[in-house]
């Protein structure tokens, strides 16, 4: 049995001083005070003493992109899920837009199979969406898979579903969660139309949110709550970036009881549309990022409640990739290493509560996606905890040459939207399962997470 001791644990709502002892796969006991009752003591094979460090469950990431199959030349499910373990998210739900897309059931076991044979941390893979695959939408058991993914917005293959009926089937017969990337396609095209009207093949990264707008975001939005309502589907709206988007969805009611849900991600929580002149297309992500006051009512929604999950949509390019010009760069870029450091830095900076943060990235993706026995600090449930140093005060910084271990990028593109900032929350230990998988800065590479399941409605 391992004991960690001296803990300041942050689990449903609460901060308080404790101990936690984990047994196999899962958390034994977990308990108040500076002292553990002796027999949990006694019973301890290995103490490992947290001095003061906050104790909480790992992350549950519900949007990345890790690149497998077909596009590991920038990540792939070993290397991603590594850095997952380092920034301590014990759980991810993968994307489908993959070469080939997983947009049948075959598809989609390979992934998982995949993923048991070299995924550090826990999985789950979406089904994509497209406008003629709905009988294997149909197929899909709930009980095992996280989502289908839909995307009501450009996108590459066939994975643009802008078929109408199609839409509206998918919401009534997805056995699953909608998830769904919403901007509006027409509304894309024209903004970006008088944008090279203005600018020919030069178009400055900084027009990105105008072409990404704000109203293309709102207009699919809107749409994609109107079906859920009107066909009755699950529908979780991926990576709000706007405030007006927000009007959409309800605050003040439990999240076990929405039928319509959203997720916004770190990047729209920190940058804003001045940081393009610092960080250019490094920070080029579609959604994009948008103005100042967006990013305050984002900020303002993670605290009320009329967000419900945080996440990343953790998307690797090559660095040679977001270097070229505006048109050329692709969008996206690596984050689930730094996601819980940057939400805990803002935390210690007063915008969000150390409790907002465990709810909005660890309670709220358990409860929304309805997952067995993860997300909380329980006695019996699995032991995916996350251990952060809260006065480490660390940078962000490419390169290993002269760089502490647990400094390192470890994605396999190698660049971080957040070089050269300062964080003050620093990952020191992640379990998972019952696994000690990060260690200050190692790695277990022989600990594999395991597939996620969900509980029925």
């Amino acid at each position: 049995m391992i004991l960690i001791t001296n803990a300041r644990i942050c689990n449903e709502g609460e901060l308080f001083e404790g101990w936690l002892a984990i047994e196999g796969e899962r958390i034994a006991d977990i308990g108040r005070g500076t002292e553990c009752p002796a027999a949990v003591r006694d019973g301890a094979t290995e103490v490992l003493d947290a001095a003061g460090a906050l104790v909480m469950p790992g992350v549950i990431d519900d949007q990345v992109h890790f690149r497998e199959p077909g596009l590991t030349e920038k990540a792939d499910i070993f290397s991603e899920s590594r850095a997952a373990a380092a920034g301590g998210v014990t759980s991810y739900m993968e994307m489908p837009n993959t070469r080939p897309a997983a947009v049948t059931i075959d598809l989609l076991e390979e992934k998982y199979a995949r993923a048991a044979e070299v995924s550090a941390v826990n999985y789950s893979f979406y089904l994509g969406a497209t406008n003629d695959n709905l009988a294997e939408v149909e197929r899909l058991d709930p009980a095992r898979n996280c989502g289908v993914k839909v995307f009501m917005g450009s996108s590459t293959g066939n994975m643009l579903v802008d078929n109408e009926q199609t839409l509206g089937d998918i919401f009534r017969l997805s056995p699953t969660l909608v998830a769904t990337h919403c901007e509006d396609e027409a509304t894309v095209r024209a903004n970006l139309a008088a944008a090279t009207a203005a600018f020919g093949g030069e178009i400055p990264v900084a027009m990105h949110p105008f072409i990404r707008s704000a109203e293309a975001c709102y207009r699919s939005t809107a749409h994609a709550v109107e079906l859920a309502h009107r066909y009755g589907g699950r529908l979780h709206v991926l990576h709000l970036s706007t405030a007006r988007e927000l009007e959409l969805f309800e605050a003040g009611k439990p999240l076990e009881e929405k039928r319509i849900t959203n997720e916004v991600c770190v990047h729209h929580l920190w940058f804003a549309a001045g940081d393009y002149a610092e960080r250019g297309t490094r920070i080029k992500w579609n959604p994009a990022v948008k103005s100042i006051a967006d990013r305050e009512a984002l900020r303002a929604a993670v605290r009320s409640g009329r967000t419900d999950v945080v996440a990343t949509d953790h998307a690797p390019h090559l660095l040679s990739e977001k270097q070229r010009p505006y048109l050329e760069a692709p969008s996206g870029g690596p984050l689930v290493q730094h996601s819980l450091p940057a939400m805990l830095t803002l935390a210690g900076e007063g915008i969000f509560t150390i409790p907002e943060v465990v709810e909005r990235m660890c309670h709220a993706p358990a409860r929304l996606f309805r997952i067995r026995e993860r997300g909380f600090l329980r006695k019996g449930y699995f032991a995916d905890i996350a251990i952060v140093d809260m006065k480490a005060l660390w940078r962000v910084v490419r390169g290993t040459e002269g760089t502490a271990e647990e400094e390192r990028i470890l994605y396999k593109c190698g660049w971080s939207p957040f070089e050269g900032v300062e964080f003050s929350a620093r990952v020191r230990h992640t379990f998972v399962n019952g696994a000690h998988v990060y260690n200050a800065g190692r790695i277990n590479d022989a600990v594999r997470g395991a597939r996620l399941e969900f509980r029925a409605e």
